[in-house]
C-alpha cells in the first residue's frame, strides 16, 4: 500500500469495479451469444482475462506490501499471465470481429496477414520467456530496486524492452483493422461495425495511452534500479507513493476503456452476433454499472479502515437490495409506460358500427391514429409507411403513410418483398434515394407468407431501433394489416350482400307490377273472352306471352352455367376466343396435366368464384395493360399449377397498375374477388410493377 488512505481507496475501489464490470462482460457475452463461435469464446475469455488481472490487482493492493509475503508473491505471479495474453487477446478480438477470418480475398486480410505472423510469433517468444528463464522480477525485487538477477540488455531486463514494444504493435494493429475493416456477412454488420466503430476506436486509443504509460513506468524503473537511494526502506517509501499513482491512473484508463467497449457491445451487440440491440440487455448494463460502482468503494473503504468484515457484508447487501429494489421500480414503470404505448393497438377501432354504416368502404377504417402511436410513439421514427402485399393486398387496401401529408409511390415493393426471407434479418436495409427517404423494412408476415412491410426512417437521434421495438413493431404492422384486411373483406361482402338485396328488391318490385298490372288484366280479359271472341282473346294471350317474354329476358344471364358445363379451364379459354379476341399481342397458357385434372375436380361453386376472379384480372390486362399508348405490345401468360396447393396466375407485361387501382373496392373489382375467394379457402395476391409487369395469383388449398 502507498500509505496514503484516501489513494488506497481510490485504486481499490476502481480496481473492484473494473472487475465486476470486465467478469459481467466476459458472462454476458458467452451466455447472450446467438452462437457460440470460436469468436464469441475468444472474446468472453478476453473479457474474462481481464477480470482475472484485476482479481489479482485487487489481492496485491488489499494487502499490506510485505516484500516476504507468499500470499502477495503468489498474486503478483499471477497477474502477469493475463497481462501478458490480454494485449494478444484484444488483438485477436478485434481481428475476428471486423472480419479477418472471413475471406483470404480481401485488403485487411492481405495488410494484416505478415503481422499476424509476427504477433503469434512474439507471444509464444514471450511465453517461452515466462515459462523457461523467468524474466519478470519478483515483487521483493521490484520494492528493493535489486534487477541483477533478471536477463537483462544494456543492464534493461528484457521483459522491459519487450513488453511495451509487445503491446504497442498489438494495439497500433488493432487500431489499424478497426480503421480499415473487411467486408461484413452479418445482417446490418456493416452498419452496426460503422457505428460502433467510435466506441471500440477510442477504447483502443486509450489502451494505446495505457501502453504508453505502462512503457514509461518499466524504463523509469529500470533507470531508477541504477541510482542509489541508501537503505531499502528508502527506496520502498519512495517508489511505493509514485507506483502507486501510476496504478491509479492505469486502472482508470482501463477502467475508462472498458466502459467505451462495453457500450459498444450493449449498444449494437458487436460480439453476440445479434442482428439488432436488446433494450433489456441496455437495461441491464446500466444496472450492472450502477451496482458495481455502489458496492465497489463501500468494500475498498471497509477493508481498509479495517472495519468488521460483517459490516461490509452487510452494506453490501443492503446496497444490493436497494439496488434491486430500484431496478424492479423502474422496472414496472418502464411496463406502464409500454403498456400505455400499446394501449392504442388492444382499444377498439369501431370495426362494427363502420361496418354496417352504408356508403362506408375498408379504406374509411382509421388505424391512423394507430399507426401513428406505433411509428412515431413505440419507434420514435420521424416517418413510416404500411403497405399491404401479397394475399392481403386485394383487401387491405392502399399503404398507410405517417405522417398522412408524406404519402408517396412505392414502385418496389414487390422486388423488395424478394429480399424478405423467412429466416432473414428482421431488418431488411432500403437505399433512401428508392424509397422516398425511409431507411429500413421490416418484413411483416402470417401462415402463409408474407403479408406486408413495414417501411421507417432512420430513428431520431440516429440509434438502432432495439429487438424488441422491432419484434412489437412486427407484431403490431401484422395485426394493423390482419384489421384492414378483416374490415375489407366484411365491408365487400356486406356491400355485395346489400347490392344482390336491391337488385332482388327492384327486379321483384318490378316483376310484380308488370304481372298486375299489365299481364294478369291482359289474361283476365282472354277469359272473359275467350267464348264471346276468340279472336280477340287470342290477342290478349299475345300480348301477355310478349310482356313475359320481355321480363325473362331483363333478367341477368347467368355465366355459372357454362363454367359448370365447361369447367374452370376450359371457359376461361372461351373467355379469351369470344369477349377477348384480339385483345392481345400474345396469349400463352401453361397449364400442368397435375393443374388441368385439378381445375377439373374443383367443385362448381369454387370453380365459378376463381373464374369470376381470372376473368376480372383478364379484362383488366386488356384494358389497362397499354395504358396511354394503344400501340404498345400487350401479351398474357396465363399459368395453372398445383404444389401443395392450386395456384392459377395472369401474368401481363404492360404499364403495371397502381395498388389503389388493383384493389378498388368496387363490384367489379379484385378486391371483391379476392373477398369471395377468401369465402371460398383462397387467396388472390397482386403483383406489379411499372412499366414491367402485373401478376394476379389467385391460390386455393386442394386436399
Amino acid at each position: 500500500m502507498s500509505g496514503s488512505l484516501l489513494l488506497d481507496w481510490a485504486a481499490l475501489s476502481i480496481s473492484l469495479f473494473n472487475t465486476l464490470v470486465l467478469v459481467w462482460l466476459g458472462l454476458t457475452v458467452l451466455l447472450n451469444a446467438e452462437r457460440r463461435t470460436p469468436g464469441v469464446w475468444l472474446a468472453a475469455a478476453g473479457l474474462l482475462m481481464g477480470g482475472a488481472f484485476f482479481i489479482s490487482h485487487s489481492a496485491i493492493l488489499g494487502q499490506q506490501l510485505d516484500p516476504s509475503s507468499p500470499g502477495l508473491n503468489f498474486w503478483w505471479s499471477a497477474a502477469w499471465l493475463p497481462v501478458i495474453l490480454a494485449p494478444f487477446a484484444w488483438y485477436m478480438v478485434i481481428l475476428w470481429y471486423v472480419g479477418y477470418w472471413d475471406g483470404a480475398e480481401t485488403d485487411l486480410h492481405r495488410r494484416q496477414r505478415p503481422w499476424y505472423a509476427v504477433v503469434i510469433l512474439f507471444t509464444l517468444g514471450l511465453a517461452g520467456l515466462l515459462v523457461f528463464t523467468h524474466p519478470i522480477p519478483t515483487f521483493a525485487q521490484i520494492t528493493a530496486l535489486d534487477l541483477g538477477g533478471v536477463p537483462a540488455v544494456l543492464g534493461v531486463p528484457v521483459i522491459f524492452l519487450a513488453y511495451p514494444a509487445y503491446i504497442l504493435l498489438c494495439i497500433l494493429l488493432a487500431l489499424d483493422a478497426l480503421l480499415r475493416p473487411g467486408p461484413s456477412g452479418r445482417p446490418l454488420g456493416s452498419l452496426a461495425r460503422r457505428r460502433a466503430r467510435p466506441w471500440l476506436v477510442a477504447s483502443t486509443l486509450v489502451l494505446l495511452a495505457v501502453s504508453l504509460l505502462v512503457a514509461a513506468a518499466l524504463l523509469w524503473v529500470s533507470a531508477d534500479a541504477r541510482v542509489e537511494y541508501g537503505s531499502a526502506a528508502d527506496i520502498y517509501l519512495r517508489l511505493s507513493q509514485t507506483l502507486a499513482w501510476f496504478d491509479l491512473v492505469i486502472a482508470f484508463l482501463i477502467g475508462l476503456a472498458v466502459l467505451l467497449l462495453g457500450q459498444a457491445v450493449v449498444t449494437y451487440e458487436i460480439f453476440t452476433g445479434k442482428s439488432l440491440p436488446r433494450q433489456e440487455l441496455g437495461r441491464a448494463w446500466r444496472s450492472a454499472l450502477q451496482l458495481s460502482a455502489a458496492i465497489s468503494p463501500v468494500a475498498a473503504g471497509g477493508h481498509l479502515l479495517q472495519i468488521k468484515p460483517i459490516y461490509t457484508l452487510l452494506i453490501s447487501l443492503l446496497l444490493v437490495i436497494g439496488a434491486f429494489a430500484l431496478f424492479t421500480w423502474r422496472s414496472f414503470a418502464e411496463r406502464e409506460a409500454a403498456l400505455r404505448q400499446v394501449r392504442p393497438f388492444l382499444s377498439s377501432q369501431r370495426l362494427y358500427d363502420q361496418l354496417v354504416q352504408p356508403g362506408g368502404s375498408s379504406a374509411g377504417l382509421d388505424i391512423q391514429a394507430a399507426f401513428a402511436a406505433l411509428v412515431g410513439g413505440l419507434l420514435g421514427a420521424p416517418r413510416g409507411a404500411l403497405a399491404p402485399l401479397g394475399s392481403l393486398a386485394a383487401l387491405a387496401g392502399a399503404p398507410v403513410f405517417y405522417p398522412p401529408e408524406s404519402a408517396v409511390p412505392l414502385p418496389r415493393l414487390h422486388e423488395l418483398a424478394s429480399q424478405a426471407q423467412p429466416d432473414g434479418a428482421a431488418l431488411i436495409p432500403l437505399e433512401p434515394a428508392e424509397f422516398a427517404g425511409l431507411r429500413w423494412a421490416v418484413p411483416l408476415r402470417a401462415e402463409r407468407g408474407l403479408i406486408g412491410l413495414l417501411l421507417l426512417e432512420d430513428k431520431a437521434g440516429g440509434g438502432f431501433f432495439t429487438q424488441e421495438e422491432i419484434d412489437l413493431a412486427r407484431s403490431s404492422g401484422e395485426r394493423l394489416l390482419d384489421l384492414q384486411a378483416s374490415a375489407g373483406l366484411a365491408r365487400r361482402l356486406i356491400e355485395l350482400q346489400r347490392e344482390r338485396f336491391t337488385d332482388s328488391h327492384t327486379l321483384e318490385l318490378r316483376t310484380r307490377r308488370a304481372l298486375h298490372d299489365e299481364v294478369l288484366p291482359d289474361l283476365h280479359t282472354a277469359l272473359l273472352l275467350l267464348e264471346s271472341d276468340p279472336a280477340a282473346a287470342q290477342t290478349q294471350l299475345t300480348g301477355a306471352h310478349r310482356r313475359i317474354s320481355e321480363l325473362l329476358r331483363e333478367l341477368p344471364a347467368p355465366d355459372a352455367p357454362e363454367v359448370t358445363r365447361l369447367g374452370l379451364l376450359p371457359a376461361l379459354r372461351r373467355l379469351t376466343e369470344t369477349e377477348l379476341r384480339g385483345r392481345f399481342d400474345g396469349l400463352a397458357w401453361h397449364i400442368s396435366p397435375e393443374a388441368e385434372a385439378q381445375a377439373a375436380a374443383l367443385p362448381p361453386a369454387t370453380a365459378e368464384v376463381l373464374y369470376y376472379a381470372a376473368r376480372e384480372a383478364l379484362r383488366n390486362a386488356a384494358e389497362h395493360g397499354r395504358g396511354d399508348s394503344p400501340q404498345r405490345g400487350l401479351n398474357v401468360v396465363i399459368t395453372a399449377a398445383v404444389d401443395g396447393e392450386f395456384s392459377l396466375t395472369i401474368e401481363d407485361d404492360g404499364v403495371g397498375l397502381e395498388n389503389s387501382r388493383a384493389t378498388s373496392g368496387s363490384r367489379s373489382g379484385l378486391g371483391l374477388h379476392g373477398a369471395l375467394l377468401a369465402v371460398a379457402g383462397g387467396t388472390l395476391s397482386v403483383e406489379s410493377q411499372p412499366n414491367r409487369f402485373t401478376k394476379v395469383t389467385l391460390s386455393l388449398r386442394v386436399a
